[in-house]
């Protein structure tokens, strides 16, 4: 037994977890093989949109190994599955089934339609080849502004339309600020621009996979989640299944980032098969099914009007969006643009916001929640429109941003949208930031390289933003009729020879959850940082929790662990003072050790669980334990923000885009592990640049995934990347007794306007206002062949070189 006094919060330690998941010494889903098990293949639809003839499976019956072939008449065959959504933002929002396997009728191409059971997944996969299924194309539609079109074809012909719900948000109805048509008809400069959100893929490292043992007294599922206790519900609530017999396991998993948060056709089917043959099944995805059917993210049209006056001061802002749904409602989609909603307005005092969001069916993948979801949108749209309304304006980006965002004496601060942002320091982050960057040495030579007509041109971009973190307040979520709450559970047991299990609701996956929260009780308990075990991610032994999204994990579920060690040390403190026969309030607790006030008598924390596991002299009444649970529901989000600078430059000549520096300085609230936040901080620009630069989930015509392979869709690599430079600053959150903010998609959410404003800043003396991402070399160039064209050849000769070539811009 050891004690520790030195504060573990705060300190840069090394992840517990890292020693298993670095070296490989763990279980991914896709390791585990149990006695009997099959295996599970599923044919895909290569169509986005046909009516099915007939599916002959006699053939691939009669394959070698194969022990069974279903259709969605041998596993649904009263056609009554239907996968589960969580978010209906409107009464009349429309709700299509998505059956588990489709049986008429497919709407996206990958879509599943056969299932092959074998042996081995080889002779699964070689069964697929013999399903015979004949179908009849159907009109395809693609692409948001054609699917709300007069004559658009239907994706689901009983709904009548291809418009999923609209929501609305308009600051002068919710009496939060004033009439944005009366500012805008007002301003003294009104500027529109219209922005895309391309789609995205998760791209997490590990694929989805399952696993199912229906040979006990209750079924048990592994799954490659990020949220099994909502998975174990939903499946619970979908199939029929007394919730008490379904255990879930969410093993070691590979990442997320909001793409496993969806429930599984594949699950469900998973669990449907193993009941009808009494064997465990699994199923892993290839990286094409991965790419082609795990959910895809973001897909937005976002048109935006801002007014303001001349010297600056926003007086209002609209938000017209268009978002994709794919296919099917995801489990949260239909509300990953609400989230958003709350974030235009940034960190800018603006009177008067009007937002409309129409979400829309196309026969594509679905849509659901990536990174950030809804916030990284929101974000890009009102740092593009800064810069473009100071380029207007004719000043600094960076002075128009100060002129409008909130000053750290005006916290805590009501928005036009009805949050209220706790604490904050826009001018120290900022301050902070240019320090590192050298803004002004930039700036000069930014004006110099123009002046001698350089070919490679300098831009600066600026991001500050801020985002809601701690997807929590449940009777906020419950006024968004989102279908849960977002409180948090953890429990602490203490051992009788004083090592500490802490249990959590929050499931990692990859987030650091094991280091941090030992830190967070190895200070509240003064135990020692090795004595403490994390256990998640099984619903049995972790039996309570809503999981990890939203950067919540830290500033909810780290909350319910403050609440369980609190618990514990009042429990210890009765007893301790019954020891050492005092009265509990003249005990001191420091360091593990409680010592009566004004001696030297004392006892530790481990002496107490001994004496409590002995239960050999205990205050009257007493349990012989020191275990305690607690649940945290906070009252309000946490706001971290910060402010990111992108030096790039252009090569006016090619289009190349290469990021020569990239500082941010970040505040997140109160730090406990410095090395986790850098890290989360690192992997969270890599995909912020990545939708800036290179990323994009493309279809073409007929509705077929031309980016199904790492091959086709481009991930940067860390040579892609130039080497950050991040820093922090400090404001602690007052929504938690710990301070914390949340971190997870930081990064994600600042860098990607960042990056795409110095790649317009560097090539606006061209006449560009706008390159759509993702900005590969073809988009730049075009962008600046069009803007000399459209300016008549204005600066036609500071770039030289770009001919008469007419080229529109497609992807890489």
């Amino acid at each position: 037994m050891t004690s520790t006094i030195e504060p573990e919060v705060g300190k840069a330690r090394t992840r517990k977890e890292d020693a298993r998941l670095i070296t490989g010494r763990t279980r991914w889903t896709d390791n585990i093989t149990l006695p009997g098990m099959l295996h599970v293949a599923i044919l895909r639809s290569p169509f986005a949109h046909a009516r099915i003839r007939s599916i002959d499976t006699a053939a691939a019956r009669d394959m070698p190994g194969v022990v069974a072939v279903y259709t969605a008449r041998d596993l649904d065959p009263d056609n009554a599955i239907g996968m589960p959504c969580a978010w209906p933002i409107t009464p009349d929002m429309k709700q299509p089934r998505r059956p588990v396997l489709a049986a008429d009728q497919v709407n996206f191409a990958g879509e599943g339609v056969a299932v092959v059971v074998a042996r081995s997944k080889a002779e699964a996969a070689d069964a697929l080849e013999a399903i015979d299924v004949d179908y009849e194309e159907l009109p395809v539609v693609l692409g948001l502004e054609n699917a709300i079109a007069d004559d658009a074809p239907l994706v689901h012909d009983e709904l009548g339309t291809n418009k999923q719900a609209t929501w609305v948000f308009d600051s002068a109805e919710a009496g939060t600020g004033g009439n944005v048509e009366e500012a805008l008809a007002g301003g003294e400069v009104v500027l529109k621009r219209r922005f895309r959100q391309q789609r995205l893929v998760p791209a997490f490292m590990e694929p989805r996979s399952v696993v199912v043992d229906p040979t006990g007294t209750q079924i048990t599922m592994w799954s490659a989640t990020q949220v099994p206790h909502i998975l174990k519900t939903m499946t619970a609530l979908t199939l029929g299944i007394p919730e008490h017999k379904l255990r879930v396991i969410a093993p070691d998993v590979g990442g997320g980032f909001g793409g496993k948060i969806a429930v599984l056709p594949e699950e469900t089917m998973a669990v449907l098969i193993a009941q009808k043959l009494g064997k465990p099944v699994k199923w892993t995805e290839t990286r094409s099914e991965c790419m082609q059917t795990a959910h895809h993210g973001r897909d937005q049209i976002q048109d935006i009007s801002i007014s303001a006056n001349r010297d600056g001061t926003i007086t209002g802002l609209k938000v017209e969006l268009l978002a994709d749904m794919g296919a099917y409602n995801g489990l949260v989609g239909p509300g990953v643009p609400i989230l958003g909603a709350f974030m235009f307005n940034a960190i800018y005092k603006i009177p008067a916001y009007h937002f409309a969001c129409t979400n829309v069916f196309t026969n594509t993948t679905l849509t659901d929640a990536y990174r950030g979801a809804g916030r990284p949108e929101a974000t890009f749209a009102i740092e593009r429109m800064m810069d473009e309304l100071a380029a207007e304006l004719g000043m600094d980006p960076l002075e128009l941003r100060e002129k409008n965002w909130i000053k750290h004496e005006e916290f805590p601060f009501t928005t036009v949208c009805g949050l209220t942002y706790d604490s904050g320091n826009y001018e120290a982050a900022t301050e902070r930031a240019k320090e590192l960057f050298d803004y002004e040495g930039l700036r000069r030579e930014q004006q110099e390289r123009r002046e001698r007509k350089d070919p490679v041109q300098l831009g600066i971009g600026i991001s500050t933003f801020t985002e809601m973190c701690g997807l929590a307040p449940s009777r906020v979520l419950g006024s968004l009729d989102y279908g849960a709450g977002g409180w948090e559970h953890a429990a602490i047991r203490v051992l009788p020879t004083g090592k500490v299990e802490v249990v959590t609701g929050a499931s990692a996956h990859g987030q650091g959850h094991e280091t941090a929260w030992s830190q967070i009780v190895a200070d509240r308990l003064g135990v020692a940082f090795e004595d403490i075990e994390v256990i998640h991610g099984d619903t049995q032994s972790s039996h309570k929790g809503m999981d990890t999204y939203g950067s919540r994990s830290l500033a909810v579920g780290g909350i319910a662990v403050v609440k369980a060690a609190e618990k514990v040390v009042d429990k210890a403190r009765t007893i301790a003072a019954h020891l050492l026969e005092c009265s509990p309030d003249d005990l001191e607790f420091e360091g593990g050790k409680f010592t009566v006030r004004g001696t030297d008598t004392s006892t530790t924390i481990q002496d107490v669980a001994f004496a409590t596991f002995a239960a050999h002299n205990l205050p009257e009444g007493m349990e012989p334990t020191l275990d305690s649970e607690a649940v945290f529901d906070p009252e309000n989000f946490s706001f971290p923000h910060g402010t990111h600078l992108c030096a790039a430059e252009v090569d006016t000549e090619t289009g190349r885009v290469r990021l020569r520096s990239y500082v941010c300085v970040d505040d997140v609230g109160k730090v406990v592990n410095p090395l986790i936040v850098e890290g989360q901080v690192h992997g969270g620009l890599a995909q912020g640049i990545a939708q800036a630069l290179y990323e994009e989930a493309v279809f073409d015509e007929s509705g077929t995934l031309t980016t199904g392979t790492f091959a086709d869709y481009l991930l940067p690599s860390a040579a892609d990347l130039p080497s950050f430079v991040t820093d922090r600053t400090e404001t602690a959150a007052t929504s938690n007794p710990l301070g914390v903010k949340g971190v997870g998609e930081a990064g994600t959410i600042a860098s990607t306007p960042a990056v795409v404003n110095a790649v317009v800043d560097a090539v606006r003396q061209f006449g560009v206002n706008d390159i759509e991402m993702p900005c590969s070399p073809m988009r730049v160039w075009s962008a600046i062949h069009r803007g000399r064209t459209d300016a008549g050849g204005v600066g036609a000769e500071a770039g030289g070189g770009l001919g008469s070539i007419d080229a529109s811009g497609g992807a890489q």
